[in-house]
C-alpha cells in the first residue's frame, strides 16, 4: 500500500527562508568578580605549567656534543 505524497508548494519553501523568530534568548548574566578571577588564575596556572615544562624539558632534549663521553673504571682495567 503506497501513500501518495503531496508536493510542497514552492512559496512555502521560500517563505521559510525569510522567516525570523521573534523569540529572543534571555540576557546573559555577567560573571562575578570571583568567577573572573578564578578564570584568570586557572589560565595563568596552565600557562605557567606549560612554560615550566618547556624550561625543564629543553635541557633534557638537547644533544650536548661538547662533553667527552665518560668511561667507567672497568674500561681502564682497574
Amino acid at each position: 500500500m503506497s501513500r501518495r505524497r503531496e508536493p510542497v508548494p514552492f512559496a512555502f519553501v521560500s517563505a521559510a527562508d525569510r522567516f525570523r523568530s521573534n523569540v529572543t534568548p534571555p540576557p546573559r548574566e555577567r560573571a562575578s568578580i570571583g568567577q573572573t578571577a578564578g578564570r584568570w588564575l586557572l589560565g595563568l596556572t596552565l600557562v605557567a605549567g606549560l612554560v615550566g615544562a618547556l624550561v625543564l624539558g629543553t635541557p633534557a632534549l638537547s644533544t650536548d656534543t661538547h662533553t667527552p663521553p665518560q668511561q667507567s673504571q672497568a674500561s681502564h682495567g682497574h
